[in-house]
């Protein structure tokens, strides 16, 4: 079957939306969700005989030790059947840890249920303690009501973790047997009150009141538990409810509620009893009956979701059997077809188009047509994305044939310009320099120095441009120049050059090929400082030697930036990316990552100690040498001027400090 020129759709429906991987998918997840049900409902009746049966005889014994309790607390003697009751519960709560911790209980719960269980167990640990409290009378009737009641409530949270069935009808039987069982621990509770209040002979503060509210929510747990039964149970327990014992123990309630809150409760306690434990043992036996009916259904229930399951697994099966054999064919067949445009792809973005690229930032000629030649896909959709992808590549090719032949056109420019700019402000400062040599009134030359300060910053942004465009900005010195000397040609080329202190240089020199390019670099980086940092403050350079060269650090105390930004400021002049017109904003940055990229020079920027950012310039060992011997000092006058780098070196010591111009020129940030 040859599926090489099938429509995409065809394609794409007889792999059926990736058949395989969804149906396998769905397979598992209904499995695991259909299995996950019948499990549950095949561990109802182990449930039921390793925690149910058990747990419910402890909340008897536990019921039991409760009445026994408080009409031992209400009395002065001994009470001898509180001790064998003791022991009777302590042999229940023996069972049930030890049902609890096997192996068979523990595998068919859930997380909730074993959280309940341990509560469970946390809350019986109390009850020795407890039990010595109360056979020495360091509790009263309410302490020893409420420790016993904690308990039994613990009992029944975990009663109330089972009814998480996956069937429904069942899941709401066992929630309303849980309630009937809270109904009868609410009968308990009141049948503990009374015997306290009866053999004490009268009511402990609030203990009517908790006995009546303990009736009402009796009565009240009942009729909503009942009204979940199936019809033929809620019958059963309707009958129940209408037997002499029953009735008589609701009458007596009545009389209970009514009474005052003073005196003996107006019941015959023997009487109270025997009509109690009847009706306790009636519902207790409907509950269990109840219970094990209960766990019963559940089994034919899960068996039939168990057949289900087969029958939906095999014909699942039989599918994605099917859909992997259609899938693996046509699958493959798209797969081969479509790597091949990948690797196409991958192979012009990966190798052919920077190639290219280069090839043309070295002046090399490069022909479209035979470095994008079309490629066959076929005559299908695949085949039309494969002839549109050809057309991609020949413009992408083009394009940056055009990019390049642009930018170099644009470079052109800028270095047409910038020498332009370079000749003229050359020629300026050739007439300033005859003007000030004739100069004798002191405030012509001030201003002569002022326009010679503003040209020198001219000459400055003219090889700005030059470097922009990739060339050398021209300016050169044959010998070695001090570096007080080429620190002070920097501070020159600043607007704000009066706020710069120079201060510690050790002696050294600069090779005469570096010079001029290691000033403009200093004037790059003490002109930002000086711009990103208050018109009072200071900004110092000092420089001092290294072992793999000369360092020189410019410091301010400005803003300073942020840890990222210091990063790809570092980066960036580690690296120097092509100029990009985008990121005119730091054109200071490319400038000096550009002149410092020349001559090996390392740029590092940090946070300085006064706040704001320290530059440190690392001028390589190749490029420095000893300090040139210094000849006799000229004209103090002539000093002064600090505009260009003079033919004779000036003194080190004295900081040449100007008026700041009245005019001032943008600021280029690094």
């Amino acid at each position: 079957m040859n599926t090489r020129d099938w429509p995409i759709r065809a394609k794409l429906a007889a792999l059926v939306v990736t058949p395989v991987a969804a149906l396998v998918a769905l397979w598992i997840f209904a499995t695991t969700l259909t299995v996950g049900p019948a499990s549950d409902l095949l561990d109802a009746r182990a449930l039921l005989d390793d925690f149910g049966r058990p747990g419910e005889r402890v909340v008897a014994e536990l019921q039991n030790e409760r009445r026994l309790s408080m009409v031992h607390l209400a009395g002065t003697g001994s009470t001898p059947p509180l001790s064998r009751q003791w022991e009777r519960t302590d042999v229940a709560v023996a069972d049930l840890r030890q049902r609890l911790a096997g192996e068979s209980l523990r595998g068919a719960t859930n997380d909730l249920l074993d959280a309940r269980l341990d509560e469970l167990l946390g809350t019986l640990d109390a009850l020795p303690a407890g039990r010595g409290f109360i056979e020495r009378r360091d509790v009263d009737r309410a302490g020893a009501f409420g420790l016993y009641t904690g308990m039994v409530t613990s009992a029944f949270q975990a009663f109330g973790a089972l009814a998480t069935l996956p069937d429904a009808d069942l899941n709401r039987q066992v929630g309303a047997l849980t309630d009937l069982g809270r109904s009868r621990e609410l009968l308990a509770q009141t049948d503990a009150l009374v015997a306290g209040a009866a053999t004490a002979g009268r009511y402990a503060e609030g203990e009517h009141t908790r006995l009546v509210q303990t009736i009402g929510n009796q009565r009240f747990l009942i009729e909503g538990a009942v009204a979940e039964l199936p019809s033929a149970d809620r019958t059963a327990y309707r009958r129940l409810t209408e037997r002499d014992e029953a009735r008589r123990l609701q009458a007596m309630q009545d009389d209970l509620v009514a009474a005052g809150r003073t005196g003996r409760p107006p019941v015959d306690l023997a009487d109270w009893r025997a009509s109690h434990d009847a009706v306790q043992q009636l519902m207790r036996d409907f509950e269990l009956t109840q219970s094990d009916a209960m766990a019963d259904r559940s089994v034919p229930v899960a068996i039939g979701i168990l057949l289900r399951l087969g029958g939906a697994g095999l014909l699942g099966l039989l599918a994605v059997v099917i859909s992997a054999l259609v899938a693996l064919r046509v699958g493959r067949s798209l797969v081969q077809r479509l790597t091949t445009v990948r690797d196409a792809a991958q192979e012009m973005a990966d190798r052919r188009l920077p190639d290219v690229l280069r090839r043309l930032r070295r002046g090399e000629d490069v022909d479209v047509a035979r470095e994008a030649p079309p490629l066959e896909y076929g005559r299908d959709e695949i085949g039309e994305v494969g002839r549109a992808f050809n057309e991609v590549r020949r413009t992408a090719v083009k394009a940056a044939v055009d990019e390049v032949t642009l930018r170099r056109g644009l470079n052109e420019v800028f270095l047409n310009i910038a020498r332009r700019s370079q000749g003229l402000v050359h020629r300026q400062l050739a007439v300033l320099d005859r003007l000030e040599r004739r100069a004798e009134d002191p405030d012509e030359l001030a201003e002569l120095f002022r326009v010679d300060h503003l040209a020198a910053r001219l000459r400055r942004h003219a090889e700005d441009l030059v470097i922009l465009a990739g060339a050398a900005p021209g300016r050169g010195w044959r010998n070695p120049v001090a570096m007080v000397d080429l620190v002070r040609g920097a501070t020159s080329e600043v607007e704000s050059y009066d706020r710069v202190d120079v201060t510690v240089l050790e002696p050294a020199a600069t090779v005469g090929r570096a010079v001029g390019d290691v000033i403009h670099l200093l004037a790059e980086l003490i002109e930002n400082a000086t711009a990103f940092s208050p018109p009072h403050t200071r900004v110092e350079v000092s420089g001092r030697r290294a072992r793999d060269g000369y360092a020189i650090e410019v410091v301010d105390r400005g803003l300073g930036m942020s840890a990222a930004a210091l990063a790809e400021a570092n980066r960036r002049l580690a690296t120097p990316p092509d100029f990009d017109p985008a990121e005119s904003a730091r054109l200071g940055l490319f400038v000096v990552a550009r002149l410092a990229g020349r001559h090996g020079i390392r740029v590092h920027l940090s946070p300085s100690t006064h706040g704001g950012v320290s530059a440190t310039v690392l001028v390589p060992a190749d490029l420095i040498t000893t300090e040139p011997p210094a000849p006799a000092a000229p004209d103090q006058g002539r000093m002064a001027r600090v505009t260009r780098l003079p033919a004779q070196p000036r003194p080190r010591g004295n900081r040449v400090t100007r008026e700041r111009p009245a005019t001032s020129a943008p600021v280029v940030p690094l």
